[in-house]
């Protein structure tokens, strides 16, 4: 993203990387770190609490923020070596955070989709401590698509069949392309998708098109686009990153809109992907109960912020222990109303 343009220059994210090392120049542990002057692309919100302190006289921004940038994915922050030094050195960099923070004059700093240990050692060292939700498709060793479906509830399977097959009515074929498939032309079709979906939905799109150049080098083989033709023309397109034990969905754009074409190249095609590729888990990105009918789960997010400002930190800290007991009731909710048959969860 760095080597991209897609953070840096103008963009508002500005590296500053936390590195931690010891008397010989050592690498030990790092934290990824961007002071920014916006809220634009993390997926955990606080613009509310920005709008209050500069309601009240403060600055909110700049702000520290430790995450990788536009990715809703959950996973290690304090990134140590492994070791019988590891605990200190995670301790350090979170220690390090928080006086970054203050000597610099920043509001706030924000350590997003962390891993939920890291959550209570944050929790622990004086970080105010949030909770979300995605909904996460969970592969109970599936044969096939049809084999998922006979698990769901018969007025769910009826209503994903039907989707499917309005979605590729008007003779739309799906494709799956990774590897040396995923050639520059490939990627502007997908781009101009992007552009024009990303345009619509932030106002302006995170990632620049040689973002996608670059990882179509570098990680070619982790890569899945799942692209829709019509009429020899590329139509609709979702990027996936197909990790060690799940497939993360990220990106999706159209420049013609059928019904429940989405649904089927960011959902159900990830599905079948992950089936037949013997994947734990879909991971289809931020928000979305509309995902809960097509089989996806709810599943906790986390993350930790540390408040400069006193008064903030009181009025933030209140807030988020009413929200976390929402997430939690509202979790248990949308767990209680998914789509599998009631034989099948009262057997397991």
């Amino acid at each position: 993203m760095e080597r991209s343009g897609s953070v840096g220059g103008r963009t508002g994210w500005q590296p500053r990387h936390l590195l931690a090392e010891d008397a010989q120049g050592t690498l030990l542990g790092a934290a990824p770190c961007y002071v920014k002057t916006h809220s634009r692309g993390e997926y955990v919100f606080d613009q509310g609490w920005a709008e209050a302190f500069e309601r009240a006289g403060g600055d909110y921004y700049p702000k520290l923020q430790v995450a990788v940038p536009f990715t809703p994915v959950s996973g290690p922050r304090l990134l140590v070596r492994p070791g019988p030094q590891a605990a200190s050195v995670r301790g350090a960099l979170a220690d390090a955070l928080a006086e970054i923070t203050t000597t610099n004059e920043l509001s706030s700093a924000h350590v997003t989709f962390l891993t939920e240990p890291e959550w209570r050692l944050l929790g622990q060292r004086g970080f105010l401590q949030r909770t979300d939700r995605q909904f996460h498709w969970q592969n109970a060793g599936y044969a096939s698509f049809e084999d998922f479906l006979g698990h769901l509830a018969s007025r769910k399977r009826k209503t994903i069949r039907r989707e499917r097959k309005q979605a590729l009515a008007p003779g739309i074929e799906v494709a799956w392309l990774s590897g040396a498939e995923l050639t520059e032309d490939i990627w502007d079709a997908f781009f101009a998708f992007y552009m024009d979906t990303g345009s619509r939905k932030w106002g302006r799109p995170y990632l620049t098109r040689e973002f996608f150049s670059i990882v179509g080098e570098t990680m070619r083989d982790r890569i899945l686009l799942v692209m829709a033709r019509r009429a020899e023309r590329w139509i609709a397109g979702a990027i996936n990153f197909i990790g060690s034990e799940a497939l993360y969905g990220r990106n999706w754009g159209a420049i013609e809109h059928h019904p429940f074409l989405h649904f089927e190249l960011c959902y159900y095609q990830a599905i079948d992907y992950a089936i037949a590729h013997r994947l734990g888990r879909v991971e289809a990105g931020a928000q979305g109960e509309h995902k809960l009918a097509r089989g996806y789960l709810p599943h906790t997010t986390y993350s930790a912020h540390f408040i400069a400002n006193p008064g903030l930190r009181r009025a933030v800290a209140e807030y988020l222990a009413r929200e976390r007991a929402y997430v939690q009731a509202a979790g248990e909710e949308l767990a209680a109303a998914a789509p599998f048959r009631k034989d099948l969860v009262e057997q397991e």
